[in-house]
């Protein structure tokens, strides 16, 4: 899974599951563009600092991508840098958990502006720029949270879900470009969040999982890497699950 040549731009790359996918495409070749909002800049840069340490080049790029204006000027500046952009992952993302009867409206509209509507604007803009080149690769990160509901996580599992369907129909309308869109759906995934989690909890949780364990960012990112590279040149409208097996059936 070769990415050498070609420039990828992971949102919300400053830590995190977007740092691991960044620095997994780094190892395979790409060029990274790391994303974040301003606040995350002494992160965003570091994060570039260890990637071009694998050798690759890199550049940060701070928008908000909630904000049209800001996702549009980050899908142009990255497609400026070397004069092309071949894969966009779409993984910026945020919680406010809180169940949905005292669930407040900006709770329930800030998740959906970042995690839905700031997708759709980078995939919009990136469209245009992969639709020109008859080239591109785009990945949506979704959740299992997404595809069976949580509780707790009304916004979050409404916002994950509306990814799901925006790249099973930009799927179908780039496909005519040479543009494949998928979707990676993570299970539970070992993070700071998931260590918190207490013990009786957390037993409860592998007992459910076929494969008993929690999965890993690193995980995640291979995941991705293949739906980036051309080891996946056939395969678009997917939505690749990795889960353990949790929705296995």
């Amino acid at each position: 899974m070769d990415l050498s040549g070609k420039v990828a731009l992971v949102t919300g790359s400053r830590r995190g599951l977007g740092k691991q996918m960044a620095l997994r495409l780094a190892q395979a070749g790409a060029d990274m563009v790391v994303n974040d909002v301003a606040e995350g800049a002494q992160e965003a840069k570091e994060t570039a600092a260890e990637i071009q340490a694998l050798g690759r080049d890199a550049t940060v790029i701070l928008a908000n991508i909630a904000d049209s204006q800001e996702a549009e000027r980050l899908i142009s500046e990255a497609a400026a840098w070397k004069g092309h952009l071949d894969v966009l992952v779409n993984n910026a993302g945020i919680t406010r958990d809180q169940l949905l009867f005292r669930m407040s409206d900006e709770s329930w509209q800030q998740v959906i502006d970042v995690n839905l509507s700031g997708t759709f604007y980078c995939l919009r803009a990136a469209a245009q720029v992969m639709g020109k080149q008859q080239s591109g690769s785009i990945i949506n990160v979704s959740s299992v949270s997404g595809l069976m509901g949580n509780r707790g996580q009304a916004n979050y599992s409404a916002s994950k879900a509306g990814v799901v369907g925006l790249a099973m129909t930009a799927a179908k309308e780039l496909a005519a470009r040479n543009v494949r869109v998928n979707a990676v759906a993570p299970g539970v995934i070992k993070s700071a969040m998931s260590d918190a989690i207490p013990d009786n909890i957390k037993m409860m949780m592998l007992a459910i999982i076929p494969l008993q364990r929690l999965g890993t960012a690193e995980e995640v990112a291979d995941a991705v890497l293949f739906l980036a590279s051309d080891a996946s040149r056939y395969i678009t409208g997917q939505v690749l699950r990795v889960d353990g097996g949790l929705m296995m059936g």
